[in-house]
């Protein structure tokens, strides 16, 4: 009997020691292997002289703690004062003793608010290396880069960083509601557990905090853009203060999503018009309350007059209505309303790209300086693909806020490995020439080009209660790789991919160049097999798993696949040209004259802009059609070198990851033949033309395809 109890305990600690790789993200702070470097990190990190005594300040130095014993093998000895020589000193600006401020003056004047600094100093003629800030939140920011410099296994003997976030609102949108359902959510249940709180904090929502804490994510919508109203009553709100104090000593500040129509389902009003003084008077008494409990309260996001969802247009007013009724409410509380510009009808038979546009674009100006217009990055709906939305540059008066998906809903879910940050950086780096060329959409989002003072960026988060947050052990790189780039909108992808790799994985060059390769690759791997040249929206409806270009039957045109490739004998792509719905003039001229020549059009747009014959030739010299094949067949070659390099990766990964990749990575393969099968076969129909050489021959026809069903597909909420 004491032996199973010693077998047992035994399993216990392994499956706990292997669960703990996969739930630490990105902060593993696994022991140093070089020992040159770690001695570096020794002598240099005699002590911890921390200078605050807030409830953050206490975290920053339990996160050096933690970090610093976990890769040098010794915990630090913490120090109150400044004694001896080479310690690490942490502390605000204000906390500083007035030689220390006087010393890192010209670097407090580099940096904003949330800014840090990082700092090899002499004092009193000895060694010292500092990490301050204007506050003790600044200061965590700090500590977590600095942690990231030594789990990257960089030289800290001269150090010299100031760090500004460029934007001011850095937040993750939590599409998860009441009963624990994440609508696109491929990655367990929602975090909150609203049945058990206020009066039990899980350990998770402190581990949230601290992985967004980490990566200077500083604001969170704990609901879902389809919103409940029941969120707004006071047995809700108690267990969103509960939240809101977690979060608090991390910098990170609550929103929630306001219901239009909440006035009527939990005011007993008999309308939501914002033109009502007693609608206008409801909102008001309810942002009090909610800031009485929650005196940091972010504000509201808000979906209106939106896939069914209520708005001030079922009033006969208009967004600007709306908004600045909210903004107005929250106004006296330091509170923002975000805004989703995300509109379409069916009721405007018009291009589905134009809509937003054409009902935003006209607003600019108009509304209060507290509301910020949250718009998508492209004008469909989150694709593997899309030009940047014509409205980033055409609003120079009104604060856009970008909104990026981080869950894959039209990326094969938690199942496929897609490196999104490189998706960012594509949309970030996108010309709008509004101003001019390098009017990027990056200098819109972080107010460079009109001086909007109001900046920020959302991301559609991933994140659920499964083991390893994300469903997929690599998909927590696009977690990370969002924050950093809502803290630096020009940063590089393959920095990101790159510090990633060395703080989740492994600093060995023959584990790090190999799997940044495959990350860097991913997200066109995707392209290739799903959507290429252009193509988009042909997933399957509803909960867009897999292909579905076939589906032409629902009651919306705008839902239906065929509406999107409108594949044809003549050829396939939608023509938004000037000769086709003309959505390329609500581009900059230059943008406009690039997209709608033919031969002018970025391939990868092609089909986005053009309805283009089966015969056009490509810059390749292949016809689009045998070109079009040779991109799905290249895109399932992409994943099978994936799967190639990740097998050789044993020896540097623990068993428990090493396999939950390969696993995904074989589904990943398979999914990528279905689409290429699927697709092919479908628009062959049309081409009327063989699959060329190097086009591997689908094993099934298509009506195979078309009877597969998916009842029970995640992420539906």
């Amino acid at each position: 009997m004491a032996s199973i109890r010693l077998v047992f305990l035994f399993v216990s600690i392994s499956f706990s020691a292997l669960a703990q790789k996969d739930y630490k993200l990105w902060l593993q702070y696994d022991k140093i292997s070089n020992s040159a470097i770690a001695s570096e990190y020794k002598n240099n990190i005699q002590g911890i002289v921390s200078l605050g005594n807030s409830e953050t300040s206490q975290i920053s130095v339990k996160e050096l703690e933690t970090g610093i014993a976990g890769m040098l093998g010794n915990k630090p000895q913490i120090k109150s004062e400044i004694k001896g020589e080479n310690n690490l000193i942490i502390g605000s600006q204000k906390a500083l003793n007035p030689d220390l401020q006087k010393t890192l003056q010209t670097d407090f004047e580099k940096i904003n608010n949330e800014g840090f600094i990082i700092k090899s100093i002499s004092f009193k003629n000895k060694k010292q290396l500092i990490i301050s800030g204007k506050n003790d939140v600044a200061v965590l920011y700090g500590v977590f880069d600095f942690l990231r410099l030594l789990q990257a296994n960089k030289s800290i003997k001269s150090l010299n960083i100031a760090d500004s976030p460029k934007t001011n609102l850095r937040i993750l949108n939590h599409w998860d509601n009441l009963d624990r359902t994440v609508e696109r959510g491929y990655a367990g249940f929602s975090l909150w557990n609203w049945q058990k709180l206020p009066d039990f904090i899980d350990q998770r929502y402190i581990d949230y905090a601290r992985a967004n804490a980490s990566i200077g994510i500083n604001g969170t919508v704990l609901t879902n853009v389809n919103a409940n109203a029941l969120i707004l009553t006071p047995q809700y709100l108690e267990k969103v203060e509960a939240l809101a104090n977690v979060f608090r000593p991390y910098g990170i500040k609550v929103y929630l999503t306001a219901r239009f129509s909440a006035p009527i389902e939990i005011g007993n009003l008999k309308t939501a018009d914002p033109k009502d003084p007693e609608v206008i008077n409801w909102w008001k008494n309810k942002s009090a309350e909610i800031y009485k409990r929650i005196p940091d309260f972010g504000g509201f996001l808000v979906k209106a007059n939106s896939e069914g969802q209520p708005g001030p247009q079922n009033y006969g007013r208009d967004h600007v209505d709306g908004a600045n009724m909210l903004a107005d409410a929250v106004a006296p509380f330091g509170g923002v309303i975000m805004w989703r510009a995300f509109v379409y009808s069916e009721h405007d038979a018009n291009d589905r790209a134009k809509q937003a546009y054409a009902e935003f674009q006209p607003y600019d100006g108009k509304f209060k300086e507290n509301v910020i217009v949250q718009v998508k990055n492209g004008a469909i709906d989150f694709q593997p693909r899309e030009p940047f939305h014509p409205l980033f540059g055409a609003m120079p008066k009104t604060p856009l806020m970008m909104e990026f998906q981080i869950t894959q809903e039209y990326l094969g879910f938690s199942t496929h490995l897609v490196f999104l940050p490189k998706l960012f950086q594509e949309v970030l780096e996108s010309d709008t020439y509004q101003k001019g060329k390098g009017a990027t959409v990056a200098k819109v989002i972080d107010g460079t080009l009109y001086h909007n003072k109001l900046t920020g960026i959302a991301g559609v988060a991933n994140i659920g209660n499964d083991l390893n947050w994300t469903g997929h052990p690599f998909l927590q790189a696009n977690w990370y790789g969002f924050g950093r780039l809502a803290w630096n909108p020009y940063l590089d992808s393959e920095t990101i991919a790159d510090e990633w790799l060395r703080s989740t994985f492994s600093n060995d060059e023959n584990f790090i160049k190999p799997v940044k390769n495959i990350m860097m690759e991913s997200r066109e791997a995707v392209v290739n097999y799903m959507t290429p040249l252009g193509l988009h929206h042909i997933m399957d409806t509803g909960h867009h798993y897999g292909p579905g270009p076939w589906v032409s039957n629902l009651s919306r045109p705008e839902w239906n696949p065929t509406y999107y490739h409108k594949a044809d004998k003549n050829g396939i792509g939608f023509d938004r040209s000037k000769s086709g719905t003309n959505a390329v003039s609500q581009y900059a001229a230059e943008a406009a004259n690039l997209f709608d020549n033919l031969e002018t059009c970025p391939e990868k747009d092609l089909l986005w802009f053009h309805h283009v014959a089966w015969d056009y030739k490509l810059k390749n010299g292949q016809t689009l059609w045998n070109g079009l094949a040779l991109k799905y067949q290249e895109g399932v070659n992409q994943v099978a070198v994936m799967q190639n390099v990740w097998n050789q990766t044993q020896k540097y990964v623990d068993s428990e990851r090493f396999n939950e990749v390969k696993m995904l990575l074989e589904i990943q393969h398979k999914e990528a033949k279905w689409w290429r099968d699927a697709c092919l076969l479908y628009f062959q129909q049309f081409s009327g033309k063989e699959l060329p050489t190097g086009v591997e021959k689908p094993t099934q026809a298509l009506e195979y395809f078309k009877s597969l069903k998916f009842p029970f597909a995640p992420g539906n909420g």
